[in-house]
Order: C-alpha cells, then structure tokens, then sequence
C-alpha cells in the first residue's frame, strides 16, 4: 500500500499549520512586538481591545498582546528542554535495559516505576524546596516526569528488535552492542518515539502554564501564559479579555500540537499509512 502523503492527510495539515504559526509568532516576538511587554503604563490599565491595543491591557497597563507573543517563546522554550530531557534520559535507559536485560532490566525499571510515581507538579516543589521558583525548574520537573514514557517505549521498541532478522546478521558478522544499538536497533525505533515526543509537546506546555499559575514556574514580570491567567483571575469582571486571550493561545497550541501528533501517528504507522 502506497504511503499516504502528508499534506493530504487533514488532521496532520491542520495540526501543521497551527504549529507553523505558533512558531512564527515566537520567532516574530523576538525581534518586534506592537508594545514592551514589561512597560507598565498605570493610566492604561484594563483597557479592552483597541485599535492600541489590539487585545487590551492588564492590571499594570501592559499590552496583552505582546505579552502573549512574548509568552510563545517562553512555552516553546519549555516544551522543547522539557522534552529533550525526557527523551534523552529515557531513550538511554529505555535502549539499556531492553538490551541488556537481566539485573540491569530489574532495576531500571524500578527506578522508572519510582520516579513515576512523583508527577511534575510535587517535582517541581521538591525543587522549589531547594533553588528558587522559575522557569528551569519547571523544564526540569517536567522533564523528569518526561522520563517514564520514553524509557518504557525505547525498551519496548528494544525488546521487539534485537532477535530481528537484520540485527541477528549484524551480530553475527562481529557488529559491537553500541554499533547494533545506534546503527541498527535506533533508527527503527524512532518513529513512535518521534509521535511520543510530539504528543508530550502540548503536555508539557499545560504542565508548564499549571505551575507558573501555582507561582513555581516563570516569575514576574516575565510574561507567560499561565502566569497570566493567574493574573487575571482577579480583574475578570473588569476585564474579561485579560484571560480570554492567554487561556486562547493555550488552547489554540494544545489543539495544534495534539493534532499534529495525531496525524504524525496515522503517518508513521505502517498499518494506517
């Protein structure tokens, strides 16, 4: 069956595009916003939109649109070190364990089990115990929360691989372990570790807008999502735009990113291509 393409495939072209947007407000955000994000003007506050202020201001008078364009950056950043950590611990142990096995297995799994039972939220109070509150705590707490997913799926992947035909001959020409696990047994395990990390994206980005609402993640005046709605849960029957439009953003980036997960799933899997 041919594969199918993927601008042809709806829920990957929808899911696509709004990343590419999303990105492109992050990328634009660093080099123009209509407003500073952080200039306080106190006789603007809790202005609705305007042909000024597009999305309004907030209790400080700042411009809420620059502050969620500011705010894409700060998500963006987070989902990408969060994700990289999980994946790059848990791919490590995942790619051990499952080739090793034996007492090695046993315990990398224990450890697993542990650090699973510690969701990111008490990670990251647990952090906030010992450094201060901001945002590298929230990539490290969601980071490790990270690691359970992407360990269990690189050893399953192992697991399924290495009594394969292909990796069998390569161990019996003289391939070494680290040869047949990068060269051989990796590269076919990417495509589910692949959607798994496109999938915890938007994970990561709620975790993140969960904890700077909770005051464990960015800090003010830094603008993030969470953060701001946080802010604006006071100001609500004076300006109900103050939260409309970063509860938007977050959702509008959840929906994209859980779309394109979807499609990359339908994509990459050989029963549904």
């Amino acid at each position: 069956m041919a594969r199918r393409r993927p601008l042809r495939h709806l829920t990957f072209t929808l899911g696509a595009l709004i990343t590419i947007a999303l990105l492109a407000t992050a990328g634009l955000s660093l080099l123009y916003t209509p407003a500073d994000p952080l200039a306080m003007s106190i006789g603007g506050r809790l202005q609705g939109p305007s042909g000024v202020h597009p999305f309004g201001t907030d209790q400080f008078g700042r411009d809420i649109l620059s502050r969620v364009m500011t705010g894409a950056v700060t998500s963006i950043a987070v989902g990408v070190i969060a994700v990289g950590i999980g994946a790059g611990v848990g791919v490590v142990l995942g790619l051990l364990s499952g080739y090793v096995g034996g007492w090695l297995d046993e315990w990398l799994m224990r450890l697993v089990d542990a650090v699973q039972g510690f969701p990111a939220i008490l990670s990251a109070l647990l952090f906030t115990a010992v450094f201060s509150p901001g945002m590298v705590v929230s990539m490290v707490a969601i980071g490790i929360a990270f690691v359970p997913a992407f360990a269990r799926l690189a050893r399953g992947s192992v697991l399924e691989l290495r009594e394969r035909e292909f990796v069998v001959a390569a161990r019996a020409l003289g391939g070494r372990d680290a040869r047949l696990l990068l060269r051989h047994i990796l590269p076919n395990s990417l495509p589910p570790l692949i959607v798994q990390a496109t999938t915890s994206f938007p994970v990561a980005i709620l975790a993140e807008a969960a904890l700077a609402y909770l005051g464990l993640g960015t800090q003010p005046p830094y603008p993030s999502w969470g953060l701001m709605l946080k802010e604006a849960q006071n100001f609500l029957s004076l300006n109900p735009w103050f939260a409309v439009f970063p509860g938007g953003a977050i959702a509008l980036t959840v929906l994209g990113l859980n779309l394109l997960g979807d499609g990359l799933r339908d994509l990459l899997d050989p029963k549904t291509a």
